[in-house]
């Protein structure tokens, strides 16, 4: 989920960096007219411990078993460079067979993708998920192969909760807003943690602006950055929760997903958005911790319910080598039930597929994880289909904090992001 849910909370270090894991020799053919496929993957482990290298040995191994003449060359690389490097070797004429990353509209765009079409059976294609099918195309047609994905629910601490004499979640801002303030009149350091330093902005703010009836796109598709919904959402945040104290030490724009979750960890957060890895850890350490639906704006009717955040991870194949037969039978292989399932409850992420996430043989989902399938089925994804997105995300975690400043005004930093939204779309033009 990029760890972010998936990507952006793996660990920079990555345990054997740049080594292949399993085939050998460089990508092309081989003696008796062996193939080897490269590809380069992200790490999700943040430990050699959890380093996704135990997976990615065991599934190439089986996979050239049960095809002879494949071989398959898997290189890991940290959430932090992988994009960056992956357009390099794109640019340099040294395209990988297959990445699984973050972002892929920019490679489509440019023509240098098979479409999933081209690749997986129709009964493949049509078992993706629904809301990360439509995310991974590009007008029609489906490029960005969803892997893992998650959604985002608020997180309480219910023994907070009972301390401050709070008996139900919040359910509108309103009853946020107050809860926030019985927690910290009880003494909590974080009674709702605001994560919205640059590295999972994007993530946090979409979280509140949907929940307000905006986003970063209207109906049509087009960026909507500044919208008066989103301005009006982050004006209510830096006047309701960050100007009274209820949001921590830390200013948002400074406090990163990461430090908000250790801090959750360690008790002193009363509400946090979170995704289904904090909730496993939380309950590991013996925390009594519930997750909910993000509370609505009061502006709403109470009729309405907006859509959660979903994030997903995408795989995607290049034309480069002109290897898509045999891409093909490597990722029928790699979305098989039980590989799909293995990875995603390695990271306690949600699998991309339908039958990954029910079928008892494809190992299903934990009972805990059920709620956020919920969501996932439901949810608004990042526009991660516009080619201009990686550069537009970027902007946005680095600037977006700053409209809840103490000297920050959320209609010029919205309007600021927008434009150079839509100077990074002009560009792709």
């Amino acid at each position: 989920m990029q760890r972010r849910m998936f990507g952006s909370a793996a660990a920079a270090t990555v345990f054997g960096l740049l080594v292949p894991l399993s085939g050998c020799g460089a990508s092309g053919s081989g003696a008796g007219g062996d193939t080897t496929l490269r590809l380069v993957a992200a790490e999700y482990g943040d430990s050699a411990a959890t380093s996704s290298k135990a997976f990615w040995d065991k599934v190439t191994k089986d996979f050239t078993a049960a095809n002879p003449g494949i071989k398959v060359q898997v290189q890991l690389l940290p959430w932090a460079d992988i994009d960056r490097e992956v357009s390099r070797m794109v640019k340099a004429g040294n395209a990988p067979d297959m990445a699984l990353m973050g972002s892929y509209s920019d490679f489509a765009a440019q023509g240098k993708l098979y479409s999933a079409e081209e690749l997986l059976s129709i009964s493949a294609e049509a078992n993706f998920l629904q809301p990360l099918a439509e995310a991974g195309s590009v007008g029609n047609t489906l490029y960005g192969l969803p892997f893992v994905a998650s959604s985002r629910l608020l997180f309480y601490n219910d023994t907070l909760f009972r301390q401050a004499g709070i008996s139900s979640a919040p359910k509108t801002w309103s009853d946020l807003t107050a809860d926030a303030k019985a927690l910290k009149d009880k003494g909590v350091k974080y009674p709702i943690a605001l994560p919205l330093g640059p590295e999972e902005a994007h993530a946090e703010a979409m979280i509140w602006e949907l929940s307000n009836g905006g986003g970063y796109a209207d109906s049509s598709g087009n960026y909507s950055l500044a919208s008066d919904q989103n301005i009006a959402t982050f004006r209510w945040l830096k006047e309701k929760l960050v100007a009274p104290g209820l949001t921590g030490p830390t200013p948002p724009s400074q406090l990163n997903r990461a430090d908000a979750f250790a801090a959750f960890l360690r008790g002193e957060v009363g509400m946090v958005n979170g995704y289904p890895s904090l909730l496993h850890e939380a309950r590991a350490k013996g925390m009594t911790v519930n997750a909910v639906p993000m509370p609505i704006s009061d502006t709403l009717g109470s009729g309405e319910s907006p859509p959660t955040v979903g994030v997903a991870d995408w795989m995607m194949a290049f034309k480069q080598n002109g290897k898509g037969e045999e891409i093909g039978k490597f990722l029928d292989y790699v979305y098989q039930d039980k590989n799909l399932s293995d990875f995603a409850g390695r990271y306690h992420l949600l699998p991309s597929t339908v039958s990954a996430s029910r079928t008892p043989s494809g190992g299903g989902l934990e009972r805990n994880d059920e709620q956020f399938l919920t969501a996932l089925r439901g949810a608004q994804l990042y526009p991660v289909n516009d080619p201009s997105w990686v550069t537009v995300s970027d902007t946005i975690k680095r600037g977006i904090g700053h409209a809840v400043d103490a000297n920050g005004d959320a209609k010029t930093v919205l309007e600021g992001i927008a434009a150079k939204a839509a100077e990074a779309g002009r560009k792709k033009d």
